[in-house]
């Protein structure tokens, strides 16, 4: 059995994703302490809580500890399968992160795995659901992962309310030394039960800051009417996105406009993949066995990544330098 403490790093639900999706993977079971302890409300929270039981669905695995608040639990997995079901997270409980935890185990069943999961699909302190489709899985498709996703309807904070498809092939994983990449810029800003113009405007700031630097884009607008009001605007170009939410108080120009900064400062940077995709990737090089990328900073969430993967997999990263930017390969 493997044990790992939950406090380790950023200390938050990174560690709990990638944990318990190598147990299943590995068939190993895991022990995990001192869940979240280092936050203000430590513990397991409603939306960790999902994840973990939709996991133990798919591998059929025996969970202790499975409760609001629980600050340990143990993981036992079984045989993995694939499974055709709904999922509901609950108000706005992030989609994008239970994906997360589901990619890797599905990619490992004998049959597709299809789910449709209802909560939210654009919220703070987590990937929107088109940063998933359009980076995420753009990346994973190069190391031969096969899915597909739909985009049934928006949810944001704090009704949730958004739905979405997800189709997971079982894949072969490989290796891939990901390479600095010229793509052009393409983003989508969106709202919901609000004025048509907050897209607009949040789209034009956006385009205009990348003219400045001399970037062309093509950023779609889409006003809705979904059951919670909102919006957001997400921006990608090749294995490099940016995703930022609008909040109350916020102007939709700051919005589109610190989007556009944030996918430019990966973009000059002229690393391999942003900061973002770095702790998403890590899992999958280590069940592959080999790969690398380069990327301007080492986030928190991906040196945990690192280290929580390194204790499941016969694996190590190794972490150079690379023209100034910060290079991660599996040794």
């Amino acid at each position: 059995m493997i044990e790992i403490d939950g406090s380790y790093g950023e200390g938050g639900g990174q560690i709990l994703r990638t944990a318990i999706a190598l147990s299943a993977i590995i068939k190993e079971d895991v022990t995990i302490k001192n869940i979240r302890r280092n936050r203000p409300k430590e513990g397991l929270k409603p939306q960790h809580l999902k994840s973990i039981e939709t996991i133990a669905m798919i591998c059929d695995a025996d969970v202790k500890g499975l409760f609001p608040g629980s600050t340990q639990i143990y993981f036992s997995p079984s045989e993995i399968r694939g499974v055709k079901t709904n999922i509901s997270i609950g108000t706005a409980g992030s989609i994008p992160l239970l994906m997360q935890s589901i990619m890797p185990i599905a990619a490992h069943s004998p049959e597709k795995t299809s789910l449709r999961i209802t909560g939210g699909t654009d919220v703070a302190w987590s990937p929107s659901i088109d940063y998933i489709k359009e980076v995420t899985l753009k990346a994973l498709s190069k190391m031969g992962y096969r899915a597909s996703i739909r985009l049934i309807e928006r949810g944001y904070y704090p009704k949730g309310g958004g739905a979405v498809e997800i189709e997971i092939t079982p894949s072969r994983i490989k290796g891939v030394d990901f390479k600095a990449e010229k793509n052009e810029i393409y983003g989508v800003s969106h709202c919901s039960n609000l004025p048509e113009h907050v897209a607009k405007r949040q789209a034009d700031s956006a385009r205009k800051l990348l003219e400045e630097y001399g970037r062309k884009s093509h950023i779609e607008s889409k006003t809705e009417n979904y059951l919670s009001t909102g919006s957001g605007i997400t921006l990608w170009s090749g294995l490099m996105g940016s995703v930022n939410i609008g909040k109350k108080g916020l102007p939709a120009e700051n919005v589109g406009s610190q989007a556009a900064q944030m996918l430019l400062d990966e973009l000059l940077a002229k690393a391999a993949v942003d900061i973002h995709l770095a702790d998403q990737l890590i899992p999958y090089m280590g069940i592959a066995g080999n790969g690398s990328f380069t990327t301007r900073e080492l986030t928190p969430h991906c040196l945990t990544n690192i280290h929580v993967t390194e204790q499941f997999l016969d694996v190590h990263f190794a972490i150079t330098r690379d023209n100034g930017l910060n290079k991660i390969s599996v040794e």
